[in-house]
Order: structure tokens, then C-alpha cells, then sequence
């Protein structure tokens, strides 16, 4: 029987310890907000108190909240995260290989992916990515994960991401069947699909295709706060006692309550989404995108496999030029890159509303009037020139620690060993990889991203055009 999506248990908890105007004489230091200004942010920031449950051995109202967010979505077990998505990619990796085992794992994977497995000290083999024509990247690909099993038969576990950042999904259900076949755990970065329970339009969830452990990061997509995310347990190849082992050692020993506050509204807002406010979203995504199309004529506005997502190109401009424009109205994408922009819309409920109409103004001022230019040279700066279908590093995690590092010029790197990771953020996605050898390829890449002074995460001296590679 499916039990009442209504219910948020731990809100409840929260609001009727607060109700007896309790008087605090424990962390957090705020008092209940005390200290503050009067929020109820504050006032609900509280700790494992008689009632509220304790994240690290929930029994009571988390277990409740974590039981109900199974039930949403069909899995053997759920559990609340409150560091993020980052925390349950690691915990899963953690829980699926031992040292030395191998591991498969899409090139273009977020950056804590890669820490998870350096952690777990397994053995990365690094799987080519299929893409656009337009030379975007999508997931892994079905030809290059089957020749790598042929060669490494005896791998543990895969990580793949799905949908990507950009809400684009490919064949997962057909990778993970042929996964299955030679038993290997398959782990899904579906940070941005945790929408996808509500169906057809939305894609087909990783849990729905048979994926073994599902992380979410409910903040992205559903109204939950920042870090707040679940993971999913989904299939018995999983030690469930390994997972919460390690998610007890990598989360903090002092969850935060708002957030997990937070994932208890989240879940029940997913979970009692109609399909009439399902049709409704769509409906108006839809006006909004065709008076998108009419802004400009060199707007193009390209839809991607989840609703929820747009992607939009300036011709002739890079997509660093067209956020520059849209801020300039207080219009904020979630990222850009050289030749993109990436707006991710709202999952309203009937009695929420947002305000599309102004922002269809404010795109009108910001672009309306551009001069039409000439379109910049259609060099697919995205699309990798590798020709193999997978590769593994230049050095192990243990060959690594042995190593010395040299700062070299960019424009000299090509060949050598990269001795940092170097990640443009958003999306997270590594353009360097330590161990890796650097190829032509990022290193026009990262050039580019210099060039429009993007956000660059790692260890490196961009400032200064160098990055650190071993010798």
C-alpha cells in the first residue's frame, strides 16, 4: 500500500518541539534563533534533541521521512544527505571496491567521483563519451563500455552520470543491462534527475532502468536546500550496512536540521505532484520557449531531453558574452560555457507561480536589440578528438604520492602528466585529470575557458597561464 505522501514527519517533529516555546540550553550556539534576527530558519536549526531523531540512527521521525522517501521512490532503502550529492557518490564508490579493484567511469564525470575512487584506492578506467552533433557531451558509450569489458572482464563497478548537467539523457538502460550481465555494481550520478519519478515527458529514472545505487541532489531540481540530497539503495548487489557505514564516517556528526527539514519538503512536494501540475508546467515552459525564439534572431534555443531544461546559443557571441548580457538584467543562468548558456526552470505546484512574463521583458532588453554578426567559426570545441574507446591513467594513485611536481606553461603541456585536478564550476566536470596525460584537446579547451575567465576549481596557476604536471 502507498503510504500518505502528505505527511512530512520530521517538519512535524521540528514544529512541535518549537511550538513548546522551548528554552535552549544546547548547541547550536543561536539559542533558537535567539541571537539572530527572528527567523524560522534559525529557530529550526536544532540538534538530536528527545523527538527529533538522529540522522546517524534514525528510528523515529527521520526514519519516517526516510521510509516515505523510499516509498516515493520505489527503492530498498533511502537515506537523507546532508553534504550534498559529493558525499553520497563517495559513500557508494566506497561501499562497491576494495583497493586494487577496477572501476569504470565516464570521461566527463563530476569532479567527486573521481575523489571517491582515489579514496577507495580502486583502479579508474576512463570511458569515452558519446556526443552531439552540436558537440555536446552526453553519457557514456554503449560500444566503448562493451570493448572495455572485453579487455578488463573482472571490473566491480561503474559510475555514470544521468542525465548530464545539461539535461541530456542516452541509452543507460542498455548499459546497465549489459553491466548486469557481468555482475558489475552499477552506481548513477543522477544529480539533476530527481524529478524524473513524475514520468512521460520526463525521462526514464536510473531506479526505473536498474541501476544499483542512485544518488539525487534534491536542491537542484526540488525545492530542498543547498547540500540537501538522498541516495538510493536499489538492488541487493549493495551491502546497505557498508553504505551507512560510510556515510556515517563522511557526513558530519552534526547533521543540520533545516536541511533535513528540507529533504522531508522535498520528498512530499515530488511526491504529491499531480499530473494536472504536471501539464501545467509544460504548458507554460512551452510559451515561454517559443517567446523565447521570437526574442532574436540569432537566439537559438535548443530544448533538451528534461523539460526542466534550456539551453541557448548567441550566434556569434560565446556563452560567457550572452550571460554577460542577460545579467546585465538580473537574469542568472545556472552556468555558461564558450558556447552556451544553461537556464534551469521551476517544478511549480498549482498554487506557485513564477514570473516567465518578466522574464521574457528582460531577455527582450538584455538581447532584443544585439546587432546581427557574423557566426563565429563552428569549431566544436566540445567534442573530444580522442579516437579510443577508453583510457587509464599515466600513473597510479601510489605512483602519484612518489612523484615531483613542475609548473609549466600551458601551451607546453601536451604530453606530460597532469599533477592536478582542473575543473571549470560549474559543472564540475574535470578538464584535467591527476595521472592524466593532457592531450591537444583540453588544452585548447582550458585555454578557452582562461580566455573568457571562467570559474576554474583545482590546483593550478591559470593566473599565470601554468599548471602543475609530474616529473
Amino acid at each position: 500500500m502507498k503510504q500518505d505522501q502528505r505527511r512530512t514527519p520530521l517538519i512535524e517533529a521540528v514544529e512541535k518541539h518549537l511550538s513548546a516555546k522551548p528554552i535552549s540550553f544546547h548547541v547550536p550556539g543561536h539559542k533558537n534563533g535567539l541571537l539572530m534576527d527572528e527567523q524560522p530558519f534559525y529557530q529550526s536549526d536544532v540538534t538530536e534533541l528527545s523527538g527529533l531523531d538522529d540522522l546517524h540512527d534514525p528510528h523515529e521521525a527521520i526514519r519516517e521521512a526516510e521510509d516515505l522517501l523510499s516509498d516515493v521512490y520505489g527503492t530498498l532503502k533511502s537515506h537523507f544527505l546532508v553534504n550534498g550529492s559529493t558525499v553520497g557518490n563517495i559513500a557508494a564508490i566506497l561501499a562497491s571496491c576494495s583497493p586494487g579493484d577496477l572501476i569504470f567511469v565516464q570521461r566527463n564525470c563530476h569532479k567527486s567521483v573521481l575523489n571517491g575512487i582515489k579514496l577507495a584506492k580502486a583502479v579508474p578506467i576512463l570511458i569515452e563519451t558519446e556526443w552531439t552533433d552540436e558537440g555536446i557531451a552526453l553519457g557514456m558509450r554503449l560500444d566503448a563500455m562493451q570493448e572495455a569489458l572485453k579487455v578488463y572482464p573482472c571490473v566491480k563497478a561503474c559510475v555514470l552520470t544521468y542525465p548530464t548537467y545539461y539535461g541530456f539523457t542516452y541509452n543507460i538502460d542498455k548499459i546497465i543491462e549489459e553491466l548486469h550481465k557481468h555482475d558489475v555494481t552499477c552506481i548513477v550520478d543522477e544529480a539533476h534527475g530527481a524529478h524524473f519519478t513524475l514520468g512521460s515527458p520526463f525521462p526514464e529514472s536510473a531506479i526505473e532502468c536498474g541501476a544499483d545505487i542512485v544518488v539525487h541532489s534534491a536542491h537542484k531540481m526540488l525545492p530542498a536546500m543547498t547540500m540537501g540530497s538522498y541516495l538510493h539503495i536499489t538492488s541487493f548487489r549493495v551491502s546497505e550496512r557498508k553504505v551507512k557505514e560510510y556515510l556515517t564516517m563522511l557526513q558530519s556528526s552534526s547533521p543540520s536540521y533545516p536541511i533535513m527539514a528540507s529533504l522531508d519538503y522535498a520528498r512530499s512536494y515530488i511526491g504529491t505532484f499531480t499530473q494536472e501540475e504536471r501539464d501545467q508546467n509544460l504548458k507554460e515552459i512551452n510559451k515561454f520557449v517559443q517567446a523565447l525564439e521570437g526574442v532574436h534572431p540569432q537566439l537559438i534555443v535548443k530544448r533538451t531531453d528534461d523539460p526542466l531544461k534550456l539551453v541557448m546559443r548567441l550566434e556569434g557571441r560565446s556563452g560567457y558574452a550572452l550571460q554577460q548580457l542577460l545579467e546585465s538584467e538580473g537574469i542568472y543562468p545556472e552556468l555558461a560555457d564558450p558556447d552556451y548558456v544553461l537556464l534551469i526552470l521551476p517544478l511549480l505546484k498549482k498554487d506557485r507561480s513564477f514570473p516567465y512574463n518578466e522574464a521574457i521583458g528582460r531577455v527582450c532588453k538584455a538581447i532584443g536589440n544585439e546587432p546581427i554578426i557574423e557566426k563565429r567559426n563552428n569549431h566544436e570545441p566540445n567534442r573530444s578528438n580522442s579516437q579510443e574507446f577508453f583510457t587509464t591513467l599515466a600513473l597510479s594513485f601510489e605512483e602519484m604520492e612518489e612523484k615531483v611536481e613542475a609548473l609549466i606553461a600551458i601551451d607546453e603541456a601536451e604530453g606530460e602528466i597532469s599533477a592536478g585536478m582542473v575543473t571549470p564550476y560549474p559543472p564540475g566536470i574535470p578538464l584535467l585529470i591527476p595521472g592524466e596525460r593532457i592531450t591537444s584537446h583540453a588544452i585548447e579547451r582550458l585555454t578557452e575557458y582562461v580566455k573568457n575567465k571562467a570559474n576554474i576549481q583545482g590546483h593550478h596557476r591559470l593566473d599565470e597561464n601554468r599548471v602543475f604536471v609530474y616529473r
